[in-house]
């Protein structure tokens, strides 16, 4: 396996990021329309990146420094953030996601100081449910966690019920209730 590393994104990631956006094997069960992105769309993301301090979006590269993915922590308040990542099909099943997720997570809870992040997965999206089961994530009710993801605004009360919901500590997984 190659090496991987974690950096910010650049200019030159925006081919690459719009690959996956417009491939639908990998978005057909993302919340996005990604179909309809284009390279402007994905340069103004890279941009505004630079700058966010609501948002921690980084690439996932390879051993030549090419753009495999992105993997973010998003709606970054109060000692919470959701987590996100996408990466492209050539880099699926060979540990890029694990990597970049474990990598970010730990950045949150050591230099962000994060108590949790959490994240949701449409049920229809078997891949992103089984990763997230055999890496031994925890899932926890609509209930658990309405409240945090409606006061940042990031869903409604209705559409957190359509969802598999997860959590994460630096504590192995405890949920924010023990």
């Amino acid at each position: 396996m190659s090496d991987m590393k974690l950096r910010k994104l650049r200019a030159d990631d925006a081919p690459l990021m719009l690959e996956w956006m417009h491939d639908d094997s990998v978005t057909h069960d993302l919340q996005t329309d990604f179909a309809s992105k284009t390279l402007d769309d994905a340069l103004t993301f890279i941009n505004n990146s630079l700058t966010d301090e609501e948002n921690l979006n980084l690439a996932i590269v390879d051993d030549n420094d090419e753009y495999m993915g992105t993997v973010s922590l998003k709606h970054i308040h109060e000692g919470k953030a959701e987590f996100g990542i996408t990466v492209r099909r050539c880099a699926m099943g060979k540990g890029y996601s694990s990597f970049g997720m474990e990598e970010i997570l730990q950045y949150g809870f050591r230099n962000i100081k994060l108590n949790y992040v959490y994240w949701c997965v449409d049920p229809v999206n078997a891949r992103a449910l089984r990763f997230y089961d055999k890496h031994g994530y925890l899932r926890i009710s609509h209930d658990e966690i309405a409240e945090t993801v409606t006061r940042l605004g990031s869903y409604d009360s209705e559409e957190i019920k359509q969802y598999v919901w997860y959590i994460t500590t630096d504590n192995n997984g405890k949920t924010m209730h023990e």
